[in-house]
């Protein structure tokens, strides 16, 4: 059986729309290529269409897997977390107990994950040391440089 993936309403709804556009934006435009290469005659040394042929693969492969992945999606209930301790869809407040940097991260899915808008995979190694912890714990979490201690100041939504 497949794995059900989370996902928030507004991360749900990018899915929804990028899908949309490769149906029907980007699978017409593909169309058009591949009659246009098939108008200028001998298939078997035409390069547009070998080259127009390999693109739609990828891109019924990439509508393929956008059409799982939303079949597979729940949405998370954001009024039911909880902050007593660490868990998906919550800012955690960290600090590096090595260098006394603070940082504050929101913990999201997978495809929702970005580090300039302070959006940490779920799924990333920091993320995962601070799931189930408390406000005051030290964890020591093991990233790719070495293991450092991270001080849980807040957890919030």
């Amino acid at each position: 059986m497949s794995e059900v993936i989370y996902n928030t309403e507004e991360g749900l709804q990018k899915l929804k729309d990028e899908l949309e556009q490769l149906r029907t934006v980007e699978r017409p435009m593909i169309v058009r290529l591949l009659s246009d290469a098939r108008d200028k005659g001998d298939l078997t040394e035409n390069a547009e269409y070998s080259a127009a042929k390999e693109a739609q693969g990828m891109l019924e492969a990439k509508i393929s897997k956008l059409e799982d992945v939303v079949a597979r999606t729940r949405i998370i209930d954001e009024s039911k977390i909880d902050t007593s301790s660490v868990r998906i869809l919550n800012r955690v407040k960290i600090r590096n107990r090595k260098n006394n940097m603070v940082m504050e991260y929101q913990l999201v899915p997978e495809s929702e994950a970005d580090l300039k808008q302070g959006k940490l995979a779920v799924s990333s190694p920091i993320a995962m040391g601070l799931i189930g912890k408390k406000v005051g714990e030290v964890v020591d979490i093991k990233v790719p440089s070495g293991i450092i201690p991270f001080e849980i100041i807040a957890i919030s939504l």
